[in-house]
């Protein structure tokens, strides 16, 4: 089998949108522009309600958000695996995700939540967004990030009625990565249905709880210099 594999590396800490601080100041809680680069190019694809499939996503249309990027399959309800992971996902974890379960980010007492939410993406179907915290602990200093997951339909020629079964999706982090593996809490959760995200537009949709997380810029060192995101052909004999 062949898969690819999104991007080049990254570095040790991130910001939403590049602003440089000299220490902790809050920002509207905006979409990173990797995340708002993903959702634009699945509106894009999009044919009126109709979701777009996976054979249509080609990786040249999120070309700056490759190493933030995902696919995943479901596999059980409110259980679905990665297919296709970005680097950051790879620093995050500190290992290779293709293949784990994406409750694998996630704190033990926060996957039955995200469980929940994220069935609603292949049932209802629905649009995801999280705004994550990371457990803190020794080598591992605070970290927020947020998630989005978009569902994609069936491959062309499959019955209307075929369950939805694939994903496509980001995670940006803001802080230092530290020691790996980094698992999340779930700070905030909106699930938007598509007939209301169609009326909304690409935005984000508000679900009005009272924001548990703020995202604030920090100042990367120096020598971080972000590489240029590219595709890298990975090749597998096991079967995913």
């Amino acid at each position: 089998m062949i898969s690819y594999f999104f991007g080049s590396g990254t570095e040790p800490t991130r910001t939403f949108d590049g602003a440089q601080t000299h220490g902790l100041a809050p920002v509207p809680a905006s979409r990173p522009p990797q995340l708002a680069q993903i959702r634009s190019y699945w509106e894009a694809l999009r044919n009126g309600p109709h979701l777009p499939r996976r054979e249509q996503i080609n990786p040249r249309g999120i070309e700056g958000a490759l190493s933030h990027a995902f696919l995943l399959e479901r596999i059980a309800p409110g259980l679905a695996r990665f297919r296709i992971a970005g680097m950051h996902l790879a620093d995050l974890m500190g290992m290779d995700v293709r293949g784990m379960p994406l409750s694998a980010l996630f704190a033990p007492d926060a996957r039955p939540a995200l469980a929940q939410a994220l069935e609603q993406v292949f049932a209802r179907p629905a649009i995801l967004e999280l705004d994550l915290e990371a457990e803190r602990g020794l080598g591992r200093p605070a970290l927020r990030a947020r998630l989005l997951v978009l569902p994609l339909a069936p491959e062309a020629g499959m019955p209307p009625s075929t369950q939805l079964a694939m994903a496509l999706g980001g995670v940006v982090s803001v802080g230092s990565l530290g020691r790996g593996p980094r698992r999340f809490h779930v700070a905030q959760t909106s699930v938007t249905p598509l007939a209301q995200a169609q009326a909304a537009g690409p935005g984000i949709a508000q679900n009005h709880r009272p924001a548990a997380a703020v995202f604030v810029p920090i100042k990367a060192p120096a020598k971080a210099a972000a590489g240029r995101a590219h595709l890298r052909l990975v090749k597998s004999d096991t079967p995913r």
